[in-house]
């Protein structure tokens, strides 16, 4: 099997998210994707095999977690089709068939791709005891993510308070199905960016995930309710940090970044 691994959500090499993407002839049983997904050690890894033309998808894709497989990925749905356009397995849009229905994915004009995902419903709740303990900072407010991500979004005070969070995240992991997702207002929207976050996810083995895509599916109609604007930028900001524009169109949000292939290798086992 060919294996790549690709930094996504960003425009340069050992920086955004980090994938392994592996295009198949089909999919081998649940435990081989699973124990791959293991040895490449990534947040995710993406399998994708092409599926008969004439569908309402072009490729069938599949995200794994060193520890699971997920409902929703998108900075290994970007990397996937990435790997698509830059060695010719597909041209144009392309369409693929997940558990969280078909996404689809557009190459554009300066690099980046853009990635059409279900825009998350988000429903406020009250802050569950423990969680401002477990993260390390007071919420401002809680709302609920739905069925395909599955985290708790948590606002707090500002930017400086995203930055310096080490949560608890053995505490963390019994508030919600995936994780946390911390976020706040940009403190100054000159830097290039609207606000900030970052996603800690012990559930599904992920301490920390370096840019999350399906994250900002939540965070789009949030942000974009409280600053008045359906195109907003978003930096999450982790120690391999990378930028996801947004744009809100209802019950989908337009997700764009660039990515870079960093490996390009074989897989002999």
């Amino acid at each position: 099997m060919r294996i790549r691994i690709v930094d996504a959500f960003t425009d340069r090499p050992f920086a955004g998210n980090p994938a392994g993407v592996l295009l198949l002839d089909a999919f081998p049983d649940d435990d081989r994707l699973q124990r791959i997904a293991l040895e490449v050690n990534h947040s995710e890894t993406a399998f994708a095999h092409r599926l008969p033309a004439g569908g309402e998808a072009d490729w069938a894709l599949r995200w794994f977690t060193p520890a699971t497989e997920v409902a929703m990925c998108g900075h290994a749905t970007l990397a996937t089709a990435h790997v698509l356009h830059t060695t010719g397995a597909h041209e144009g849009p392309v369409r693929f068939a997940t558990r969280s229905g078909v996404l689809t994915a557009t190459p554009r004009e300066d690099g980046s791709i853009t990635l059409d995902f279900p825009t998350a419903p988000l429903t406020p709740v009250a802050s569950p005891a423990g969680v401002a303990e477990a993260l390390g900072a007071e919420p401002r407010t809680v709302l609920d993510t739905g069925p395909n991500i599955g985290d708790l979004l948590v606002e707090v005070a500002d930017e400086r308070t995203v930055r310096a969070l080490a949560p608890d995240l053995a505490a963390l992991a019994s508030h919600s199905e995936r994780g946390v997702i911390a976020t706040a207002r940009a403190e100054d929207p000159a830097r290039g960016y609207d606000y900030v976050s970052r996603c800690f996810f012990p559930n599904v083995g992920i301490d920390e995930d370096p840019v999350t895509g399906s994250a900002h599916t939540a965070l789009a109609p949030f942000w974009s309710e409280r600053l008045g604007r359906s195109d907003l930028t978003g930096l999450q900001a982790s120690s391999r940090a990378g930028r996801v524009r947004t744009e809100l169109r209802g019950e989908r949000t337009l997700l764009s970044g660039h990515a870079v292939t960093v490996i390009d290798g074989e897989l002999l086992a």
